[in-house]
C-alpha cells in the first residue's frame, strides 16, 4: 500500500473511526463467518490506485461511497420500518402495535388517497376510495387515534405524504405535545417531496412554486423547533415505480434534492442549517449487482454536489442517508409466493448497497393490501439478513468487484449526464415543466415493457414458467362500511369543536398565505382546534390554485 494511502488509513482510524467508537461501541466484541473465521470491519484493496481515496475512500468519510457511518451495521443495524395503514385510524393503530411487538424498530404511515391529495373523506370526489390504500386522517381527532398508546418520544415515524405535508406534520407534533412530548424530542421524516409527484406519482396539488414555499416554510420551522426530524425524503421511488433505470433514478433524484437546495438558499437558509436533516428514499428492484452499483453511486454523487456546487462544509450535509422500499412494480399477481423471493435479494441489495432504514413488501401486495401473515413475512426476511446472512458484518462487502466498480462509475457518469441536462433547462422545476424527466421515464418504461412481451426479459411465473393457478383466497378486503363510519365520525369531530375558534385560524392561514410568513405556526394553530385536513388544503388551494400539467407527448 502507498504511503498516502496508509497515513490516510490511520488518520481515519484516530479521528472519525474512534470518535464514533468511543460513543458507540459495535454490536458484537468480534465478527464471525458461519464456519468461525474472524471479519474484519472493512476491506481494501491490497494496492488502492491512485485515484481510489478520492473516488471510494473509508465508510464515514466523503465521498461517502463506502457508507455515510464509519461502523455501519456492526454498530447498530438499519430500521426496520414496515409501511402500513389501512381503513380507519383504530385499525391502523393495532397493526402498528402488532408490528412493533414483532421486532420493527420504526413505524411508517401509508394514507389513502383523500389524504394525500388534502381533501376530506366526505369530500364528493373520494367516494369509494376512502381507506382504502392506506388510512384516512380528517382531522386531529384521527391523528391521536393512530398513536394511541404509541410513545411518540420513543419511536421513529416516516410518513409518505407530500402536497399535503405540512399539516400532516403540524397533526404529529400537536398529537406529541399530548402525549407530553415536546418537539424537540420528535424523530422521524415526512416525504414532502413534491418535485417527484410532478413528474412520477401525480398527487399534487398546489402549483410549483408554491409547493416549494411550503417546503422551505417546513425546513426553517424544524431547524428551530423539531431538530431531529427529517424534513423531506427526496424520493426515487416512485420515480423507479414509473418505469425508470437505475441511472434516472439516482439523476432525477439528486436533481430534485439540487432544486430543494436552491430554494431553500434561495429563502435565506443557510445550507448547513438544513442540509444535514434532508433525507432520501430508493427503490430495491431484483437486478442486485446493479442496485447495490446504484446506492453507491447516489453517495458519491450527492457529496460531490453538495461539497462542490453549494459549498457545504458540515459533513453531515453531504451525507446522503436514505429509506430503501422493495420494488413494488416487481411483484407479480402471478404465482405469488415467488415475491418472497424477490423481496429477499432486493433485501440483500438494499442491504449491501448501506441503507440506514428498509421496508419490504409483502407477497400479495400484487392482489390486495397485506395480510398479516404476509407483513410477518416480509418482517422476518429483514430479520434472517440482519442476524444470518453475515452481510452486516462488513462494510460494503462488495467493494473492490470489477463489476460492481464498474456500475458504480457508470451510474455516477449517466446521473450527472442527466444532471447537467437539467441544470442546462433552468433547473428541475423547469425541465418538469417542460416534460423532460416524464419523457425519459416514459421511454425508459416502454423499453422494459416491450423486453418483456417479446421474452428478451424473463419474469418468472409471467412470460416464462408458467403454471395453471387457483384464484387467490384470503386476501386483505376494507370494508366498504369504513367509509360511512369516517364520515359519520367527521361530522360529528366537527360538530364537537369550537368552529368559531376554527373560523378564525383558518382566516388568518389566509391572511399568512399572501404574506412572506413561514406557514407552519399557523397551520399548527389551526390544527389545534380541530380544523380539518380538507379545510386547511381548501384554504391554500384558494390563495395558490392547484396545478394543471401539460400533456407530455
Amino acid at each position: 500500500m502507498s504511503d498516502r494511502f496508509i497515513e490516510a488509513k490511520k488518520a481515519w482510524e484516530n479521528t472519525i473511526l474512534a470518535k464514533v467508537l468511543g460513543r458507540f461501541p459495535e454490536r458484537k466484541k468480534e465478527f464471525l463467518t458461519g464456519s468461525g473465521n474472524p471479519v474484519n470491519r472493512v476491506y481494501f484493496p491490497p494496492d488502492p490506485e491512485e485515484n481510489y481515496l478520492a473516488e471510494s475512500g473509508f465508510p464515514g468519510e466523503f465521498p461517502y461511497t463506502r457508507g455515510v457511518q464509519p461502523t455501519m451495521y456492526r454498530g447498530r443495524l438499519w430500521t426496520m420500518r414496515q409501511y402500513a395503514g389501512f381503513g380507519s385510524a383504530v385499525e391502523s393503530n393495532k397493526r402498528y402495535r402488532y408490528l412493533l411487538d414483532a421486532g420493527q424498530t420504526g413505524l411508517s404511515v401509508a394514507f389513502d388517497l383523500p389524504t394525500q391529495i388534502g381533501y376530506d373523506s366526505d369530500h364528493p370526489l373520494c367516494a369509494g376510495e376512502v381507506g382504502k390504500v392506506g388510512v384516512a386522517i380528517d382531522s386531529l381527532s384521527d391523528m391521536e387515534l393512530l398513536f394511541n398508546e404509541i410513545p411518540l418520544g420513543n419511536v421513529s415515524t416516516s410518513m409518505t405524504i407530500n402536497a399535503p405535508a405540512a399539516v400532516l406534520l403540524a397533526m404529529y407534533i400537536v398529537v406529541a405535545e399530548k402525549q407530553g412530548v415536546s418537539s424537540d424530542k420528535l424523530r422521524g421524516t415526512i416525504q414532502n417531496d413534491i418535485l417527484k409527484e410532478y413528474m412520477a406519482r401525480g398527487t399534487y396539488i398546489f402549483p410549483p412554486d408554491h409547493s416549494m414555499r411550503l417546503i422551505t416554510d417546513i425546513f426553517g420551522f424544524c431547524k428551530e423547533s423539531v431538530p431531529k426530524w427529517n424534513t423531506i425524503s427526496i424520493s426515487g421511488y416512485h420515480i423507479r415505480e414509473a418505469g425508470s433505470t437505475a441511472a434516472q433514478e439516482v439523476g432525477f433524484t439528486i436533481a430534485d434534492g439540487i432544486a430543494y437546495v436552491e430554494a431553500a438558499t434561495k429563502a435565506g437558509l443557510s445550507v448547513d442549517d438544513f442540509a444535514p436533516r434532508l433525507s432520501f428514499f430508493f427503490n430495491a428492484h431484483n437486478d442486485l449487482l446493479e442496485e447495490v452499483a446504484k446506492y453507491r453511486a447516489a453517495r458519491r454523487v450527492w457529496a460531490k454536489v453538495m461539497k462542490n456546487r453549494f459549498g457545504a462544509a458540515n459533513p453531515k450535509s453531504l451525507m446522503l442517508r436514505f429509506h430503501t422500499q422493495t420494488g413494488g412494480s416487481t411483484l407479480t399477481a402471478q404465482q405469488p409466493d415467488n415475491n418472497i423471493v424477490r423481496v429477499a435479494i432486493q433485501t440483500l441489495a438494499a442491504v449491501m448497497g448501506g441503507t440506514q432504514s428498509l421496508h419490504t413488501n409483502s407477497r400479495d401486495e400484487a392482489l390486495a393490501l397485506p395480510t398479516q401473515e404476509a407483513v410477518t413475512i416480509a418482517l422476518r426476511t429483514q430479520q434472517i439478513v440482519a442476524h444470518e446472512s453475515g452481510v452486516a458484518n462488513t462494510i460494503d462487502p462488495l467493494a473492490g468487484s470489477y463489476f460492481v466498480e464498474n456500475l458504480t462509475d457508470r451510474i455516477e457518469e449517466d446521473a450527472m449526464n442527466y444532471i447537467t441536462n437539467i441544470d442546462s433547462m433552468g433547473g428541475m422545476v423547469k425541465a418538469v415543466e417542460e416534460g423532460y424527466p416524464q419523457r425519459q421515464i416514459q421511454d425508459a418504461a416502454y423499453d422494459y415493457q416491450r423486453s418483456i412481451e417479446s421474452g428478451d426479459r424473463v419474469v418468472v411465473g409471467v412470460n416464462k414458467f408458467q403454471q395453471k393457478e387457483s384464484p387467490p383466497t384470503g386476501l386483505l378486503r376494507v370494508d366498504p362500511a369504513v367509509e360511512a363510519a369516517q364520515k359519520n365520525k367527521l361530522a360529528a369531530d366537527k360538530a364537537d369543536r369550537d368552529n368559531d375558534r376554527v373560523k378564525m385560524t383558518l382566516t388568518a392561514l389566509r391572511t399568512a398565505s399572501r404574506s412572506s410568513d413561514n406557514l407552519m405556526p399557523v397551520i399548527i394553530d389551526c390544527v389545534r382546534c380541530y380544523g380539518t385536513l380538507g379545510e386547511i388544503c381548501g384554504v391554500l388551494r384558494e390563495e395558490f390554485g392547484e396545478y394543471q400539467p401539460k400533456t407530455v407527448v
